[in-house]
């Protein structure tokens, strides 16, 4: 007997009108998935294929979030190939940063105006980014830049970079941050000698390191607000 595929489905089933009629919201995370894999196999329809995916990862959506396109084909699903996992990721990824735009502040008046907003940018990260943050004068945003991506447990941020960048965008304050994949969001006795070395460089240019955010799915923590700046 030949496997019955989505579009032999009753109109009410299929993952697509469900969402012309209802919308997205009215969809589970197995059905939006099913849309973005499209096609199944011979065996299994892509709303199968989809079950298959989230049950992998526990049905955790968080931990999907955190899966490149290689980690999504290692785990070996008949019929969930590169093409399909690269437009998964870039799905989850458009998710992230329309997470993280909702978050975005142009002035930055404490810790949690940019904390939020860097979190939502760095938790689903599964190795470590050191970030930077240039400001004015008047905490008006000026530029997010990338300093480094490194390992699992650290990455090394080069202070010449950082202050580069700096004076290349008239910047007069630094917030830094990075991310602890492990979750952890205890400072570590190379980030605070890291923090004094930047803002010992930052100050013979008369530029503040106003503070270094760590953050991770737990949350996050702020120097400035625990006093180690």
């Amino acid at each position: 007997m030949e496997k019955t595929t989505i579009k032999h489905w009753a109109l009410d089933d299929r993952p697509g009108d469900k969402l012309l009629n209802g919308g997205a919201e009215s969809l589970s995370p197995s059905e939006l998935l099913a849309i973005l894999i499209h096609n199944g196999t011979r065996d299994r329809n892509a709303l199968e294929l989809a079950q298959d995916l989230l049950r992998s990862v526990d049905n955790d959506l968080r931990r999907l979030a955190r899966m490149g396109v290689k980690e999504l084909v290692a785990l070996k699903i008949k019929g969930l190939g590169k093409a399909k996992a690269i437009t998964i990721c870039a799905a989850l990824e458009l998710g992230i940063r329309r997470d993280a735009s909702g978050k975005q502040k142009d002035t930055i008046r404490c810790s949690r105006d940019i904390a939020e907003y860097l979190r939502a940018r760095l938790q689903y990260k599964q190795h470590e980014v050191f970030v930077a943050v240039y400001l004015n004068r008047a905490n008006k945003v000026l530029h997010y830049e990338v300093i480094s991506e490194g390992g699992i447990t650290g990455t090394i941020a080069d202070p010449r970079l950082i202050l580069k960048k700096a004076l290349e965008h008239n910047a007069t304050v630094l917030i830094l941050s990075h991310n602890h994949p492990s979750g952890n969001l205890r400072p570590s006795q190379q980030d605070q000698q890291l923090t004094r070395k930047i803002r010992e460089a930052a100050s013979f240019f008369d530029i503040q390191v106003a503070d270094h955010i760590i953050v991770s799915d737990e949350g996050y923590f702020s120097f400035a607000d625990e006093g180690l700046l």
